[in-house]
């Protein structure tokens, strides 16, 4: 029983983790991604997403820190760790709802 405890925990904590800084998110990225500016894939459009993510994690968040075409260095979220633009991005592929 401890270690299912344990285990739920730790879901519990992961997923928290998981959530976007939505302050983040309106200051760096929802500049762009809310509204497509620069041919940015709009947040909430899974399609424009779709092949983006197919990338993978990893090179999706390596494309943020050193900028993409007209995506700056960082996505101008210069406090923003890893984690967070993990986040971000998993929240702007989400499909609108």
């Amino acid at each position: 029983m401890k270690k299912f405890l344990a285990a739920l925990l730790m879901v519990s904590a992961a997923g928290a983790i998981a959530e976007p800084d939505m302050d983040k998110y309106a200051k760096s990225c929802g500049v762009c991604h809310a509204n497509g500016a620069a041919n940015a894939p709009k947040t909430g459009d899974a399609a424009a997403w779709e092949p983006r993510m197919a990338k993978g994690m990893d090179a999706l968040v390596q494309s943020v820190e050193t900028g993409l075409n007209a995506m700056p260095p960082k996505g101008m979220c210069f406090d923003c760790s890893a984690d967070d633009y993990k986040a971000l991005i998993e929240y702007m592929a989400k499909p609108a709802q």
